[in-house]
């Protein structure tokens, strides 16, 4: 727990952050702050604060786009992420990987652990690592615990597109970046995505990259 010395920095902080207008700067990779991992949230910006910091993360995702963003990708260490997936995706892709729609959601101290021994390995990008993406192969299904911005407790089983999702935007907050979890060979530019492999799932990149899939 914090105590209300080491609160009053942060919150100063974040006050001067959300001052400088939104959408928020997003942290790029080999800034320790995505390094460092997070402390968990107890009240250290205040309900009203909070409220804002939420407000300025969702306009910040939406504006990047992308489909989660964790407060240290804002330069904050706190525990706090969100995620929201309108899912504007093909049928084809939908269907092959489980790309549902999910509503804006606050995710305060999240964690999360398998649901089965499935896996599933796809592309993923990340707006803290711009211009590439790559091939992690992630639990398909986990259970996520946690609360959301009103102290409600969060315990829900996500599979699917949403499952990675809240694996990744989590791995934000313990310091780890998908690059981390990827197959190093599947590394590839947004221009060789767009050109090669838009497939719906990632066999043909892992033929001709030469990686193994799950």
């Amino acid at each position: 727990m914090g105590t209300p010395g080491d609160r009053a920095p942060l919150a100063e902080r974040v006050e001067q952050l959300l001052d400088g207008g939104l959408p928020l700067p997003i942290v790029a990779a080999g800034d320790p702050v995505l390094r460092h991992g997070t402390v968990p949230y107890d009240g250290q910006l205040g309900p009203a604060l909070l409220d804002r910091f939420v407000e300025a993360l969702r306009v910040t995702m939406r504006a990047a786009p992308g489909v989660g963003l964790a407060a240290p990708q804002v330069g904050v260490e706190l525990r706090i992420a969100v995620i929201e997936d309108p899912a504007p995706v093909p049928d084809e892709v939908r269907l092959v990987r489980g790309r549902v729609p999910q509503p804006f959601r606050v995710l305060v101290n999240p964690a999360y652990r398998p649901v089965g021994d499935a896996r599933a390995a796809f592309f993923e990008g990340c707006l803290s690592v711009p211009g590439w993406q790559a091939v992690v192969a992630r639990p398909a299904e986990v259970r996520l615990t946690g609360q959301d911005e009103h102290g409600r407790t969060l315990d829900e089983v996500f599979t699917g597109w949403p499952a990675r999702i809240v694996q990744h935007e989590t791995d934000h907050l313990d310091g780890v970046l998908y690059l981390d979890r990827a197959e190093p060979r599947s590394l590839s530019s947004d221009r060789a995505m767009a050109e090669r492999w838009a497939q719906p799932a990632p066999d043909e990149a892992a033929r001709a990259l030469g990686f193994d899939l799950p």
